[in-house]
C-alpha cells in the first residue's frame, strides 16, 4: 500500500518516508545461512516502522533485521522474480493483490503458515491451501483532491470515475503508470471493475481526451505534480487531482507543522480500489528460520498497532488498533471496487498491455 501506502520528509510512503533501516545502513559479519542471526526483508520503498518496535523483535528473537528497499512495488516484485534463484533476502513484503498471481505463478514463495494467522480477518485470507503468503495490511487506492483549488473556483470536487471524464475536470488529474506503479495499476483495475471488460478501454480513451497526465510513480505524482500535498506545493505542482490513497489526507495533517484542524486534501470515494499487501518467505531464502520468525512478527498485535501511522494502511489482524486520526481525517471507504484475484490473474497483463497502447502511445 506502500505504499503501503503513502509519504519523503515532506510526506512519502513510496511515498511515507519515515526513518527505516536499509541494507546499506546495516552490516553483519556472519553468513546468511540457516544458522545466521541476520534476517533480510526485501520490500518496496514504502515499508516503515517505529524503530523501538523492531528493536523489541530483535531483542526477543535474537535476530538482527536488515531491510532492503527496491523501488515501487511493481519494480520490487519484478526484481524479486528475476532474482528468485539467488534472492537478495529471506522475506519479501509488499506484493499486493494486483500482482500476487504473478509472484505465485513464478514460484517466488515457499509455504509457511504464520503463527497467529488464524487472527487475520477472513476477508483478507488467500492461498489457504498452500499458505505461500500472509496478509499484512490493506488500503484503498483513490483519487485525492486539493480542497483549496476547488473551493477557490467554487467547483465541486469529483466524487466518481464518471466525474473524471467531464469537461469541468479537464487537465486536472495525474496518475501513475500502470505498468510500473502499484497505485497506477490499482487505479486501472478499479476502472476495469467499474466498467467491465467491454467498457474500461472506452473510459480510458475519454480520460486521455480529458487531459489525464501519466508519470512513472507515486512519488512524482503525489509529491511533485499534485498541488494539494506539502511536497507538491513546494514543487509548484499544478494538478489538483491525483491517484493516491484514502489514507493520504490524515498523513497530510499528521506531518504538517503547524497541524491544520482539517485535512487540506479529500478523497473521491467513488474512485477507490481495495489493495491488500502480503509478505512471503522467499523460495530460496538462506535463513528460513529467521524469515518465519519475521513473518510471525509482522502479524503480531504490536506490529499491527504500530503500522498504520508509519505506512498509512489499515491492519488486517482482529482487534488491532486503528488510529483516531484515520477516523477524523480519512474515514474508511465503505464500498471500494474489488476484483477476484483469479480475474486479475487472467487479465492483468493483457489489460496493462492494452492500457499502454491506449494511453501512452
Amino acid at each position: 500500500m506502500s505504499t503501503t501506502g503513502k509519504f519523503t520528509a515532506v510526506v512519502a510512503v513510496t511515498g511515507l518516508g519515515l526513518a527505516a533501516l536499509t541494507a546499506c545502513g546495516s552490516s553483519d559479519s556472519g553468513d546468511e545461512g540457516s544458522g545466521s542471526k541476520t534476517v533480510t526483508l526485501v520490500s518496496h520503498d514504502s515499508f516503515a516502522y517505529t524503530k523501538a518496535v523492531l528493536k523489541d523483535f530483535e531483542k526477543e528473537s535474537g535476530y538482527k533485521v536488515k531491510v532492503l528497499k527496491d523501488g515501487d512495488a511493481g519494480t520490487a516484485v519484478n526484481k524479486a522474480i528475476l532474482t528468485k534463484d539467488n534472492p537478495q533476502g529471506d522475506v519479501f513484503f509488499g506484493v499486493d493483490n494486483t500482482l500476487l498471481s504473478r509472484a505465485l505463478d513464478n514460484g517466488l514463495f515457499q509455504s509457511y503458515e504464520a503463527k497467529g494467522s488464524d487472527l487475520i480477518l477472513p476477508q483478507y485470507r488467500v492461498d489457504q491451501d498452500k499458505h505461500r503468503v500472509t496478509p499484512i495490511d490493506s488500503g484503498d487506492i483513490c483519487v485525492n483532491y486539493d480542497k483549496a483549488y476547488f473551493s477557490k473556483r467554487k467547483l465541486a470536487p469529483p466524487t466518481s470515475f464518471d466525474d473524471l471524464i467531464k469537461p469541468a475536470y479537464k487537465n486536472l488529474l495525474v496518475t501513475e503508470n500502470a505498468s510500473t506503479s502499484s497505485p497506477g495499476l490499482g487505479f486501472l483495475l478499479g476502472t476495469a471493475a467499474k466498467y467491465g471488460d467491454d467498457g474500461w478501454q472506452d473510459y480510458w480513451k475519454k480520460l486521455k481526451s480529458n487531459g489525464v497526465k501519466v508519470v512513472d510513480g507515486w512519488e512524482q505524482a503525489y509529491n511533485v505534480e499534485f498541488s494539494g500535498s506539502a511536497g507538491g506545493k513546494k514543487a509548484k505542482g499544478d494538478r489538483p487531482l491525483v491517484v493516491s490513497y484514502a489514507s493520504s489526507p490524515p498523513a497530510e495533517v499528521i506531518y504538517a507543522d503547524p497541524k491544520p484542524k482539517t485535512a487540506p486534501t479529500g478523497v473521491a470515494d467513488g474512485t477507490c480500489f481495495r489493495q491488500v499487501e502480503y509478505a512471503g518467505l522467499l523460495s530460496n531464502a538462506k535463513n528460513t528460520k529467521g524469515g518465519k520468525a519475521l513473518i510471525d512478527f509482522l502479524i503480531t498485535k504490536k506490529f499491527q498497532d504500530d503500522m498504520p501511522l508509519n505506512m498509512f494502511v489499515y491492519p488486517v489482524r482482529e482487534v488491532a488498533q486503528v488510529p483516531p486520526e484515520f477516523t477524523k481525517f480519512g474515514p474508511a471507504v465503505e464500498n471500494p471496487e474489488t476484483l477476484d484475484p483469479a480475474k486479475i490473474a487472467d487479465n492483468r497483463d493483457e489489460w496493462v498491455k492494452s492500457w499502454t497502447s491506449l494511453v501512452l502511445k
